[in-house]
């Protein structure tokens, strides 16, 4: 166990000293949960498309290597990505690339079409409790895949073309509904998803497609309809911005009493957020190039919350408002319905000082598929409470930001280690934090021996 507490702490780390006021300004990168999808959706054609506003991080990078795999040609060139996938001389997706994300699983569908087979490894992804892909595996059944799993691996075939159906979704799974669009466009006749998730990504995904030739309707109440084409074309996109960045570098604004200028923060992908913030009697300012987020002094009152499928309070929200809670004065409430175990992070936010509680029981209004199971989905902040660096461990992408922002506005040095699971999700974050006054560092090994 010392054995192996000594290899973490050579691991690459922030090291970061809190309290330094955050001003100025910053570029909003594009969203990460787009782009892996859109690299995929590249793959139902043989023609060129090109991707801009492509945000440079881990979960790309993977997702280009997993794709170079298959047969495609990419080039990035700055934020510009090109991705031209003329054959597939893959069926068999790399166990070392497929496992440590989800994203294989959106292969099925394209490679179906093109090829009629492929095998994907069971897939990965962030411990924040079971996310099973077992919405994915029924309704590409219902389109007429065979999907057999074995040794760890989903074997799955085509042996006629795809098929238009109803899938009604149990819940609005994002990534399931990603996954029928990017298969429906091509499979015969008609496709409807029933209770789809209709996040600003997936309509940035809906928008890519239609250029590509795709015809797919939204209507009022849920529903996705996709009448297939023969073929699919080339196309250029520009990405909608990462509106959990801009919520991010926003709790940090507040945080740190600073002044942050996030020039193409969207106000129409966090409407939410920021009635959020008006709730908290917080400052901000919209623009047509972006949104001025301005701190005070004086703590803002406390407020409780509910994260639900968009157009709720987006669960990737969670975790640095959790943070900004700890400054509030008064009892704040938190209800997580979307994963079952997200509040595992807040155990270290204790050693810091933060008084957080976690309970079983449902507090809140929104239907929750966890009511009276036994899953901590309920939190109870109170604030404000001082914070003090500390060492902490990074478990997942949204937590990890979590342990940044504490450490901003904490007294004193915090190690954090798990630093791969922010360069995964973010894009040169600790830059652009630095870029704004935070006494940010990253160490790595060979700096340390120098």
């Amino acid at each position: 166990m010392l054995a192996m507490e000594k290899e973490t702490l050579k691991a690459p780390h922030y090291l970061i000293t809190g309290g330094k006021p955050l001003r100025g300004e910053v570029v909003v990168s594009g969203a990460k949960n787009a782009v892996t999808k859109m690299v995929i959706t590249s793959l139902l054609t043989t023609d060129l498309c090109t991707l801009r506003n492509v945000p440079l991080l881990g979960d790309l990078y993977l997702t280009l290597k997993l794709c170079e795999g298959l047969g495609s040609y990419t080039h990035l060139d700055g934020n510009i990505l090109s991705v031209r996938t003329t054959d597939i001389c893959e069926t068999t997706l790399s166990s070392a690339v497929g496992v440590l994300n989800r994203i294989g699983v959106l292969t099925i569908g394209p490679l179906l079409h093109r090829c009629g087979e492929v095998i994907i490894p069971r897939p990965g992804g962030d411990r924040i409790g079971p996310r099973p892909i077992d919405f994915h595996l029924h309704g590409l059944r219902q389109m007429g895949a065979k999907i057999v799993e074995q040794n760890g691996h989903y074997h799955c075939s085509a042996p006629k073309p795809l098929q238009g159906t109803t899938i009604k979704l149990p819940f609005p799974s994002v990534m399931a509904t990603e996954n029928f669009l990017i298969t429906a466009c091509l499979a015969r006749g008609v496709t409807v998803i029933e209770n789809a998730a209709i996040e600003p990504e997936i309509i940035d995904l809906i928008k890519l497609l239609q250029k590509m030739g795709a015809i797919i309707e939204l209507k009022v109440d849920r529903r996705i309809v996709v009448e297939s084409v023969d073929r699919l074309h080339g196309a250029q996109h520009t990405l909608l911005s990462d509106r959990m960045e801009a919520a991010s570098l926003a709790v940090a604004a507040y945080l740190t009493k600073g002044n942050v200028y996030l020039r193409r923060a969207q106000q129409d992908t966090l409407l939410t957020f920021l009635n959020t913030l008006s709730k908290m009697k917080l400052d901000f300012e919209v623009d047509d190039e972006g949104i001025r987020f301005i701190g005070k002094d004086e703590p803002p009152p406390a407020v409780a919350l509910e994260t639900d499928v968009h157009p709720g309070f987006m669960t990737d929200w969670q975790q640095p408002f959790t943070i900004l809670l700890t400054q509030a004065q008064g009892m704040s409430v938190i209800h997580e319905t979307i994963y079952e175990d997200r509040f595992g992070y807040t155990t270290a936010l204790h050693k810091m000082g933060a008084h957080i509680g976690l309970y079983t029981k449902c507090l809140g209004e929104v239907p929750c598929r966890f009511r009276e199971k036994q899953h901590l989905h309920s939190c109870v902040v109170r604030g404000p409470t001082p914070l003090t660096g500390t060492r902490l461990t990074i478990p997942d992408i949204r937590a990890g930001c979590s342990y940044i922002l504490a450490s901003l506005c904490a007294e004193g040095n915090s190690e954090v280690y798990g630093i791969e699971h922010i360069e995964r999700g973010y894009e040169k974050l600790d830059a652009k934090l630095r870029s704004l006054g935070a006494q940010i560092e990253r160490v790595s090994e060979d700096e340390r021996a120098d």
